[in-house]
């Protein structure tokens, strides 16, 4: 009811600010009234009064950004405060993917979770959710600052129900993952992540991925894939992709799309005109992050593939934490795949893809933004702190890529409407209250592959179901996050 006056109360009057509401329209300057989880009110509100009110004029208020892709599925439950996302504006990530999740609970192998489930955590004690269900309640019973809409992870499945993961499936292991599968989406689950790139999913068929799949078909479940392959063969690779949606009739996510390797560089050309022609015959979307390195586990090919090696824990040998690869090789008086063996088990961060194939992805019409950080690295890739900040300021004001306005519709109405977020990604009357407010002029990443722990310049408060979780350069302490479901759109 814009420019609607009354004596009305309301918890809290952001007057002034530059609204962007997430839909890609033209910014309006506009007050917003908060009651409660909601947002109540925008427009000339002159009239009324909030118990808290913020004088954001020359500031941009936003629909808090949805991180498309994320491995928060431990932090959320063991770090709560979510200061790495909500310090960029977060207020709502994907969790689950690459076929990694915290539920079902594998088995561990001397202790250990199998690589790379030890992504969320190595020392194995956050696996102990038998079934996806009790995950969720655990999440409901200790809410973060953010909210969460998870997926449930292939490579889990393969690790309980197989005993020889070298392989493909028989009929009988697919049905007991596919049971797993079964009752993850009733539990909540927004659909299932595949990481066919990893070790323990690699031997996987199609056929496979298809039939564990199944459950996904009458729900409109998603399905989000590290694809087999996003190097010499990344085009099979998404033919795959795309042959599991059109077997199934569900929306594919193609998670953190790139090109790598130096031979592969400027492929993206290709691969973004096959995705936009596949698009007019099936629901296909894809995310991307802001950077032109990679982090994972680490492994001999990746390493055999990369300009750069930074180091970013090691069980083993974790006094070479943050420090490249070529030099701890030097110190140890070996080759590198020698002093990957002697590191193991590792992560690292891989410097092989080109900028400009980086900036097309980004620039896509399609694709939403995904940090991929991994919070319980010891020396993260500085997207867990910086994603969203870093296109804000250096790909919007910086280059010029794209507007504002487009820039935060891929981080929220366009995330929201992909992955079937009712009424979140958008800033409207009666939607609920996760609100971003920046200074457009100011915003940017301040975290680096050489100090990467750092929070965004620019962002001034952030509110989670109209709770304040992030203001003044901190965490407030409210974890008022909400576990979302799927509303197939």
């Amino acid at each position: 009811m814009r420019g609607v006056a009354s004596g009305k109360i309301h918890d809290i009057v952001i007057r002034g600010a530059d609204v962007v509401d997430g839909t890609g329209a033209p910014r309006y300057t506009a007050d917003v009234a908060i009651d409660g989880a909601d947002v109540a009110r925008i427009g000339d509100l002159a009239g009324v009064r909030g118990r808290e009110e913020i004088d954001a004029r020359g500031l941009i208020i936003a629909p808090g950004f949805i991180d498309a892709h994320t491995h928060d599925d431990r932090v959320m439950l063991s770090d709560g405060d979510m200061a790495p996302k909500v310090s960029q504006g977060v207020t709502t990530v994907i969790g689950g993917n690459c076929g990694i999740s915290l539920a079902p609970m594998p088995p561990l192998k001397d202790g250990v979770p199998v690589p790379p489930l030890d992504l969320l955590d190595g020392s194995g004690r956050w696996y102990r959710y038998p079934r996806f269900r009790d995950y969720l309640d655990g999440l409901r019973a200790q809410p973060a600052a953010t909210n969460c809409a998870m997926l449930v992870g292939h490579t889990n499945l393969r690790v309980i129900e197989m005993a020889d993961i070298g392989r493909a499936a028989t009929g009988s292991e697919i049905a007991r993952m596919r049971a797993h599968v079964e009752e993850a989406l009733e539990a909540g689950a927004i659909g299932v992540s595949t990481g066919l790139a990893y070790a323990p999913s690699a031997a996987a068929s199609v056929e496979e991925v298809i039939e564990v799949c199944r459950p996904l078909s009458p729900r409109q479940g998603l399905y989000c894939t590290h694809m087999r392959d996003e190097g010499d063969t990344v085009m099979e690779s998404l033919e795959e992709s795309f042959q599991v949606g059109r077997a199934l009739g569900v929306p594919v996510v193609i998670s953190h799309h790139k090109v790598v390797g130096t031979a592969n560089h400027g492929r993206s050309v290709e691969t973004l005109a096959r995705i936009s022609e596949q698009m007019k015959r099936q629901a296909i979307c894809l995310d991307c992050y802001p950077y032109n390195a990679s982090s994972t586990i680490l492994t001999h090919d990746l390493v055999d593939g990369a300009s750069r090696v930074i180091v970013t824990w090691s069980r083993t040998l974790p006094q070479y934490t943050g420090r490249d690869l070529d030099e701890v090789a030097r110190e140890l008086g070996c080759g590198l795949h020698e002093a990957v063996d002697r590191l193991l088990p590792a992560g690292a961060i891989y410097f092989r893809m080109d900028d400009a194939d980086v900036q097309r992805i980004l620039q896509f019409d399609e694709t939403m933004i995904g940090s991929d950080g991994l919070p319980h690295d010891e020396k993260p890739h500085p997207r867990l702190w910086g994603t969203f900040p870093r296109v804000l300021g250096h790909y919007v004001r910086g280059l010029g890529l794209f507007a504002l306005e487009k820039a935060i519709h891929k981080m929220t109405g366009l995330t929201a409407a992909r992955f079937g977020l009712a009424d979140r990604g958008v800033l409207r009357e009666g939607a609920p209250a996760d609100l971003v407010l920046l200074d457009a002029g100011r915003v940017e990443d301040r975290a680096t592959f050489a100090q990467p722990v750092a929070a965004a310049a620019g962002i001034h408060t952030v509110w989670t179901n109209g709770q304040a979780v992030w203001r003044d350069g901190r965490a407030t302490g409210a974890r008022p996050g909400q576990v979302l479901r799927r509303t197939p759109g």
